[in-house]
């Protein structure tokens, strides 16, 4: 059987670097640190993943959760891009400004909207995404394989092995809290995807 846990990256901190330039990713904060070692705590404990590969996102709040997930899942992670977070910007639009025009667009236009040049549309995103997912498991076939990425990468999952449309999520969309376990199963001899557990965050409980 080839199972895929997608973990979400924890709580970090957002913004500008000596007060000046875009915003970026700086890191875990530490109810991050928290949380992310809530959860090496919880599968050193079970052992109930045993990762055959470990793969992460390089944005710093991936590759930190990545880092302190390391000693309970006995690999270090192999940093790759193609599982980075949506590249809509460039770190010069606030929260605010992208929903407004987020909300702007029509329907048929959101996938194909590009809010800055040189980034992703959602649909480039998605394409992105699938794609990295596609070659992970093709060359990790009957294997383990654990992923630390981010919400959207989540959610682009669900579109992956279920073989949604970008349509689906117009009415609802999975949720994916930071440190939450994603399982997703390839019995053998199957095509068919089957969601084990979804959003799993119980190590949070007190933590």
């Amino acid at each position: 059987m080839t199972s895929i846990f997608l973990i979400r990256h924890a709580a970090y901190n957002e913004g500008q670097v000596d007060n000046a330039g875009p915003r970026v990713d700086l890191g875990l904060s530490d109810e991050g640190k928290r949380q992310a070692q809530a959860l090496a705590d919880r599968l050193r404990r079970s052992k109930e993943i045993k990762p055959d590969a470990f793969y992460a996102s390089t944005l710093p709040r991936a590759r930190q959760t990545a880092a302190l997930l390391t000693p309970a899942l006995g690999l270090p992670a192999v940093l790759q891009e193609d599982l980075e977070e949506w590249r809509s910007g460039d770190g010069h639009m606030d929260e605010s400004e992208f929903a407004a025009t987020w909300q702007g667009l029509i329907d048929r236009d959101r996938p194909f909207h590009r809010f800055v040049e040189g980034c992703e549309t959602a649909i480039e995103f998605s394409t992105r995404v699938q794609s990295a997912l596609h070659a992970i498991v093709k060359k990790h076939l009957g294997q383990t394989v654990v992923l630390v990425v981010h919400g959207g990468v989540i959610q682009v999952a669900f579109q992956h092995f279920f073989g949604y449309g970008d349509a689906t999520f117009r009415r609802a969309y999975p949720a994916a809290g930071y440190t939450s376990i994603t399982q997703w199963n390839l019995p053998v001899n199957t095509s068919k995807w089957v969601l084990e557990s979804s959003n799993d965050t119980h190590h949070l409980k007190g933590a």
